[in-house]
């Protein structure tokens, strides 16, 4: 691998050149926030089972021990404030070079960072939303039942199932998300993939996407992917150490 300087300047002269540029995130870039990953030793995810979407919708066990989960990681997730790499991406964009941010991240903080144009392909942890109707509300409102030990909590509007507005396992993807994530893709001259281990399919066919359309890859993520092959730099470092520098460089 390059030296650091050297793949920093090669980035730059990347960014420089592009005319569409694409920022694909996923948690990795959120650890330096305090949020923890799937992949997290001790984390939330470590400690709860994944429950399927099928099993959210047959089986009252299965909701609350779904909930329970999401009760934990709501107070993670509450005092999370955007780090240096989401600041980064928001810059890049106020600057006119990012066209487009496509997250796997529920946690909101692109939007907190000041990142304007966000798809959010796995939805956000910020709404919870009835399964039947559609009815919305803030998360805050749905914790506080869980804090009364309703952890099967249901909409007052059609008694229908009530759920944080993100996709689980099994459960189908936004559509529009999804089409305008590979619209992004497919046009960009210069994808930046930050924080993810590109597993997690659709999602991850993005970058690769990208990649067929005739895009460099810049790979920012602390552990090895699939796809670093693909990628004309790739760096380990932390993502807000990287994209800080990045964008100073190209301020000055």
């Amino acid at each position: 691998m390059a030296s650091y300087d050297l793949r920093i300047d090669t980035s730059v002269q990347l960014l420089r050149k592009a005319i569409k540029i694409v920022a694909f995130t996923g948690a990795g870039i959120s650890t330096e926030s305090g949020i923890s990953d799937f992949r997290s030793p001790g984390g939330v995810w470590e400690r709860y089972r994944i429950v399927t979407y099928q099993e959210f919708l047959s089986s009252s066990e299965a909701r609350a021990e779904y909930w329970k989960m999401k009760k934990e990681l709501f107070y993670e997730m509450r005092g999370a404030q955007p780090n240096k790499a989401h600041r980064a991406l928001a810059e890049l964009e106020a600057m006119g070079k990012l066209d487009c941010l496509v997250t796997q991240n529920i946690d909101g903080l692109h939007q907190d960072g000041g990142s304007k144009r966000v798809i959010e392909l796995h939805g956000t942890n910020r709404h919870a939303v009835c399964v039947r109707c559609g009815k919305i509300w803030p998360i805050a409102e749905i914790q506080e039942l869980l804090e009364t030990g309703n952890y099967d909590p249901r909409c007052d509007a059609c008694g229908g199932y009530i759920k944080p507005a993100t996709v689980s396992f099994g459960q189908t993807m936004p559509e529009q998300a999804l089409a305008e994530a590979y619209e992004c893709a497919t046009r960009a001259d210069l994808l930046f993939m930050i924080g993810s281990s590109l597993q997690v399919e659709p999602a991850a066919s993005i970058p690769r996407e990208a990649k067929r359309a005739g895009a460099d890859l810049v790979f920012i993520n602390r552990t090895e992917t699939p796809y670093d092959h693909l990628a004309s730099v790739v760096f380990r470092e932390n993502a807000g150490q990287v994209l800080e520098a990045i964008v100073n460089r190209i301020k000055s």
